[in-house]
C-alpha cells in the first residue's frame, strides 16, 4: 500500500523533532587533545541531533524523502526548511573537515546512509543535493577505501554488518551509474556468491535490528539476474522458516528497542527477497505473508512515545512503506 500523507505527517515529526535535538548525544568520537571535547553541534553541525551521527544522517534522508513523495505541500515544506537549514555549505564544509581524519567514523552503516541521503536529494532535484556532494564524495572514498581490505564480512545484526551497508551502497552507485556499481557488485560476490546453509534458526540475537541472513539475500536479489537469484537462495536458504515478529520487552532502553527496528528491516528485506523471484515460485506466498506480518508489528510500534526508538524508528518506516523495487540487476557473472 502506498504511504498516505496522514502517516508521513506522522513520521516527519518523528524526524523533524529530532535533527535539530542534539541531547541527549551519544557521540562516536576520540579525543586526541583537550582541544576535541566539544559540543555535537560544534563537532558535526549538520547532522549533531537524534542522539548519534547516523540517525541524524538517515532522519534527514525521511525528510527527503517524504517531500520527493508529497512535493508542493505544506508537508513538503516543513521538511525541506528543516533540510535547508542542516545541509548548509558551512556545515557541510566543518563535516567533510570533521570527516577526513577518521577512516573508521561511521562506516560503514553512517557513511552508507549518508550516501542514501544524497541519492534521494539528487532524485528530487534539489539544490541541497550539489552542497551535500563534498561529504558525499569524501564518505564513498572512505568506503571504496575501505571494502578491497576488508577480507571477510560482517554478519551481526547491527550497525556493522556488510552486507546492508552493501545494499545501500549499491542503490546509491545504481544510481551514478555503471563505473561506480562494481565494487559493491564485486564485494558481494566475493563475500556472499558461495554461502549455503545459512544459519537463520539462531536468529535474532539479542539486540539486532536487522536480520544478518535476510540482509545478505536482500543484497543479492539486487546484484543477481533473476535465475541466479532463485538458484543461490535454494542453497542458501533451502528450508525457509516462517518467521514470526518480535516483540520489545523494554522500548524506553535504547538497545531492546532495536526488536522494533528488526520487525521493519524484516518486512521490507522479505518484501525485496519475493520481488527477486519468479511470480510462480512456490516461496514467493510464504515471504509476502511473512513480511506482511512484520510490517504490521513493526508499524504498530512506531508510536514516538519514547525517544529511544523515536529518534530512528520513523525512518525504518519510511523506507519500508516507500521502497524502491525496480528491476535493474546485472547478474554476478558481470563481475566474476
Amino acid at each position: 500500500m502506498p504511504l498516505d500523507q496522514p502517516t508521513a505527517e506522522r513520521f516527519a515529526r518523528l524526524a523533524l523533532d529530532g535533527v535539530h535535538r542534539e541531547y541527549p548525544n551519544k557521540i562516536a568520537h576520540t579525543l586526541e587533545s583537550d582541544a576535541d571535547a566539544r559540543p555535537p553541534r560544534e563537532l558535526t553541525p549538520a547532522f549533531y541531533g537524534c542522539y548519534d551521527w547516523h540517525s541524524a544522517v538517515h532522519s534527514h534522508w525521511t525528510l527527503a524523502r517524504i517531500a520527493h513523495t508529497f512535493p508542493n505541500t505544506p508537508l513538503a515544506e516543513k521538511c525541506q526548511a528543516a533540510l535547508s537549514l542542516s545541509i548548509t555549505p558551512e556545515n557541510i564544509a566543518a563535516e567533510v573537515r570533521y570527516l577526513e581524519p577518521r577512516n573508521a567514523f561511521e562506516r560503514p552503516y553512517g557513511l552508507a546512509w549518508l550516501l542514501t541521503l544524497s541519492a534521494e536529494l539528487r532524485a528530487m532535484k534539489s539544490p541541497l543535493a550539489h552542497v551535500i556532494e563534498p561529504l558525499e564524495s569524501s564518505a564513498a572514498q572512505k568506503l571504496e577505501a575501505w571494502l578491497p581490505k576488508l577480507p571477510y564480512p560482517d554478519r551481526s545484526g547491527q550497525h556493522a554488518n556488510t552486507a546492508f551497508a552493501l545494499g545501500l551502497m549499491f542503490d546509491w552507485a545504481r544510481q551514478l551509474g555503471h563505473d561506480r556499481e562494481a565494487l559493491p557488485f564485486a564485494t558481494a560476490v566475493r563475500f556472499y556468491n558461495a554461502d549455503h546453509n545459512a544459519p537463520i534458526a539462531f536468529e535474532p540475537s539479542g539486540e539486532d535490528f536487522l536480520s544478518p541472513c535476510l540482509a545478505e539475500a536482500d543484497l543479492m536479489r539486487r546484484v543477481c539476474t533473476q535465475p541466479e537469484f532463485t538458484e543461490w537462495l535454494t542453497a542458501f536458504l533451502p528450508d525457509f522458516p516462517m518467521l514470526r515478529p518480535v516483540t520489545s520487552a523494554d522500548p524506553t532502553d535504547g538497545k531492546l528497542a532495536h526488536f522494533d527496528g528488526l520487525n521493519l528491516s524484516r518486512a521490507w528485506m522479505l518484501f525485496g527477497i519475493a520481488k527477486g523471484l519468479p511470480d510462480n515460485d512456490p516461496r514467493r506466498l510464504r515471504l509476502l505473508l511473512t513480511a506482511d506480518a512484520h510490517r504490521d508489528a513493526g508499524l504498530a510500534a512506531v508510536t514516538g512515545e519514547h525517544y529511544e526508538g523515536a529518534h530512528w524508528l520513523g525512518t525504518f518506516a519510511v523506507y519500508l512503506e516507500t521502497m524502491d523495487l525496480e528491476d535493474r540487476p546485472r547478474g554476478m557473472r558481470r563481475v566474476r
